[in-house]
């Protein structure tokens, strides 16, 4: 197959671009920079998000499309509407490229608006309430609508936590602020949880979800359920050698900044359902065996 895909060079979609070659696709990457994915044996479309025309007609010469990017430093500078309503017009995009021919679209997508305090199913539907937050959920379910429009559509709810190598998301967040305030933290007490999964086992899932998800599926990237975020913390303090403490949620903006809002929910999530309509097994290091390597704690460059 043809695959087109934004976001190839990030942190997921490179794994996502070497899976899909491995397994004999051929990948076409949609960047500003070309010298990465050329590289990688990635065919290049220059453009960005904004280029709606690239993208339709790039989506429409293509046997399949995984949307992987979104404006992240758009979001979180300030204007994640902007950022969200952009993306929904992408998508659109794409659903009108693709109508009628019966051809993937796999969009990545979260788990905001999605029940706390127990495990989500890929049954679950996200409540769309008007929150910015909650737009691309409403996206992710436009998405999976176009199914009635004959494309193959699904959507990959990805684990807030996606770990390995090159990781600059949450986890390094939690390293870097231990780091900085010499005490490793968590709220209350840290037994609520949050999924996670490595790189190379989502990138797998993405893979098979472009090859052979039904039209209209809802899919979990997610390869443990929970992960305590006390274990989380236990191991970034054995790492650092800082004392590992609770931190009272009155206090948890001042201690963990823009985290915070995400360090006391507890957010469980099921992939049974994923695994059996794919035969998707995850293989990879667990988020506490990953982060016991130790290369979430080199010290970062001075200059």
């Amino acid at each position: 197959m043809r695959i087109f895909v934004t976001g190839a060079s990030g942190f997921i979609g490179s794994a996502v671009v070497l899976e899909l070659i491995g397994a004999g696709h051929q990948v076409v990457g949609l960047a500003r920079s070309a010298a990465a994915l050329t590289a990688a044996g990635v065919e290049v479309v220059r453009g960005t998000l904004d280029d709606l025309e690239v993208l339709r007609d790039t989506a429409a010469a293509s046997d399949g499309v995984i949307h992987l990017a979104f404006n992240g430093e758009r979001a979180f500078t300030g204007d994640y509407q902007g950022a969200a309503d952009a993306d929904r017009r992408v998508v659109d995009t794409f659903g009108d490229a693709l109508a009628g021919t019966d051809r993937p679209l796999v969009l990545a997508t979260g788990f905001i608006g999605f029940p706390t305090g127990r495990a989500v199913t890929e049954q679950d539907a996200p409540t769309i309430d008007g929150s910015p937050y909650v737009i691309r959920s409403a996206t992710a379910q436009a998405a999976l609508a176009f199914a009635s429009r004959g494309v193959r559509s699904s959507v990959v709810r990805v684990s807030p936590t996606v770990h390995g190598e090159g990781d600059y998301g949450w986890v390094p967040h939690l390293v870097a602020t231990a780091r900085a305030k010499n005490v490793s933290a968590y709220i209350g007490d840290g037994a609520n949880r949050w999924p996670a999964v490595h790189r190379l086992d989502i990138a797998r899932l993405f893979r098979l979800a472009v090859e052979k998800a039904p039209a209209g599926s809802a899919l979990h990237g997610v390869a443990e359920e929970g992960v305590a975020l006390r274990d989380i913390a236990e191991v970034i303090g054995r790492h650092l050698d800082v004392p590992v403490t609770s931190v009272a949620p009155e206090a948890a903006e001042e201690h963990f900044t823009w985290l915070s809002p995400f360090m006391s929910l507890d957010v469980p999530v099921s992939n049974a359902l994923t695994r059996e309509l794919l035969d998707w097994q995850p293989t990879h290091p667990s988020l506490l065996e990953d982060l016991a390597k130790g290369h979430y704690f080199h010290t970062p460059a001075t200059t």
